[in-house]
């Protein structure tokens, strides 16, 4: 049973951070070169698209509350 709902917007936006910042700790430490213009449009393309998917998610999950209403 699940403990909590799932939530994918918050799940996207975690992925699209954690890939910023294993991008710039591979640049800190020497491993390869990454220049800002990868991380910033990396990060608010993310983030748009984690907004988009939660706003779906909370109009499916509103929608799935509103048809259990009208039945029950």
């Amino acid at each position: 049973m699940w403990r909590h709902e799932f939530q994918p917007g918050r799940f996207i936006s975690g992925l699209v951070l954690i890939t910023a910042g294993v991008l710039y700790a591979g640049d800190a430490t020497g491993e390869w070169h990454m220049p800002w213009l990868v991380a910033v449009p990396l990060v608010i393309g993310g983030l748009a698209i984690a907004a988009v998917a939660g706003l779906v998610a909370r109009t499916v999950r509103s929608g799935r509350r509103d048809g259990d209403d009208a039945v029950g």
